[in-house]
């Protein structure tokens, strides 16, 4: 197969690429993209035009084996290798096989507009993403800018952020940057009028009022709605600390009760994976809706019993075991489950489960942690400590 060219491409078209961009396209013999893209091509472009089929991935091979011994130019929306075609093109054929000519992303062209420096700003794409995802990220003083999924995305967010007490955040939505049907429109989100525009929009967020929400682990209780099944912000703390959540890693998290251990690894990095495995369906329901609230509405929740419901997951980097500890196989599941250098921990509140975590120390080895909290509460006109149920930690490395 020649090598394929992946040109970037503004809604300005034709008139805003480059000399290597068009000479690119003219020398092709077959040009790939979407409908949009394949529009802005003069007539004078000679080479076939073939739009994207739907679904592009599973077709995307197939495609590129058809035209393999010509020579292929594909167009994608501004920069390539910013959530476009470049990245998938690049794993699918390797770096060596594609030449990348980009052009300025609407994120750089937001940017501009708005005299945001984006080293500070934080970026997110909603295209394959459900909209609860800017949670995770709305502090005040923040500033986002969202790449939007469609014309319905900036009146979602503008909902979104007024339900979670940001409403007075000021929303700036730009349309067709860079082309001549450029539009701006600004308003605050509690009180966002304007109807749906043009599909091709990023909406910029100015963060105000609202909870300011810690990204370090150990959240308040508080935030996570749960049937009393949760651990505490202090265990909770200590326990992800053990797990050491690293960028791009898996968690399972096992018997996940409000899920607030798999939310907060997530929560911890935006490339971080969890699966919550939970056999109560009214928890499972609890965990969804706790996962959305903060923001990582991407965790995916089972409903089973492990060590059944283990069975096929994905390979874990880290497993934490929150119920099931006594549960015949569960620990040794776990333990198998896990690559070279996988962590996992496990947390026990009755004599029972401390034993069989006991029995595991005395057999593996890793760190066996008794953890005893105390939170002041009133004593009728006094102050005194309240013991919370002390918790018993085994952690260990494969």
């Amino acid at each position: 197969m020649s090598d394929l060219v992946v040109v970037g491409i503004g809604a300005d078209g034709w008139t805003g690429l480059g000399e290597p961009g068009r000479a690119a396209i003219s020398a092709a013999d077959v040009v790939l993209g979407g409908e949009r893209h394949l529009d802005l091509l003069p007539a004078s472009v000679r080479a076939a035009r073939v739009p994207w089929p739907s679904p592009l991935l599973p077709a995307l091979p197939g495609l590129l084996e058809t035209h393999r011994e010509r020579a292929v130019c594909v167009l994608a929306s501004g920069d390539p290798m910013f959530h476009g075609i470049g990245a998938t093109l690049v794993r699918l054929v390797g770096a060596e096989r594609v030449r990348v000519l980009p052009h300025p992303s609407s994120v750089s062209l937001a940017a501009a507009r708005l005299g945001w420096p984006l080293a500070s700003t934080e970026v997110l794409s909603l295209v394959n993403a459900p909209v609860a995802t800017v949670l995770g990220l709305v502090n005040p003083g923040r500033r986002i800018l969202v790449l939007s999924a469609g014309a319905q995305t900036p009146g979602r967010l503008a909902a979104l952020l007024a339900e979670h007490g940001f409403g007075e955040s000021p929303m700036t939505v730009l349309e067709q940057l860079g082309g001549p049907a450029e539009r701006i429109h600004t308003g605050r989100a509690s009180s966002w009028t304007h109807p749906p525009g043009d599909p091709l929009n990023v909406v910029a967020i100015d963060c105000a009022g609202g909870p300011a929400v810690s990204l370090v682990p150990g959240l308040p209780d508080a935030l996570f709605d749960s049937d009393g099944q949760l651990t505490k912000r202090e265990i909770r703390a200590v326990t992800l600390s053990a797990l050491r959540p690293v960028p791009g890693e898996l968690l399972w998290d096992v018997g996940a009760g409000a899920g607030s251990i798999a939310i907060e690894w997530m929560r911890s990095h935006r490339s971080c994976r969890a699966i919550a495995v939970e056999s109560a369906a009214d928890r499972v329901a609890r965990i969804e809706r706790n996962a959305d609230t903060l923001g990582v509405p991407g965790l995916r929740v089972v409903h089973g019993r492990a060590p059944a419901a283990l069975h096929g997951l994905p390979t874990p980097d880290a497993v934490f075991i929150g119920g099931g500890v006594t549960r015949d196989g569960v620990v040794q599941a776990c333990l198998d489950a896990l690559s070279p250098g996988g962590r996992l921990v496990a947390n026990a509140v009755t004599l029972e489960s401390e034993a069989i975590l006991a029995s595991w120390y005395a057999k593996l080895g890793g760190d066996l942690t008794r953890i005893a909290v105390n939170r002041a509460a009133p004593i009728g006109g006094f102050t005194g400590w309240r013991a919370m149920m002390p918790v018993t930690t085994w952690s260990v490395t494969r």
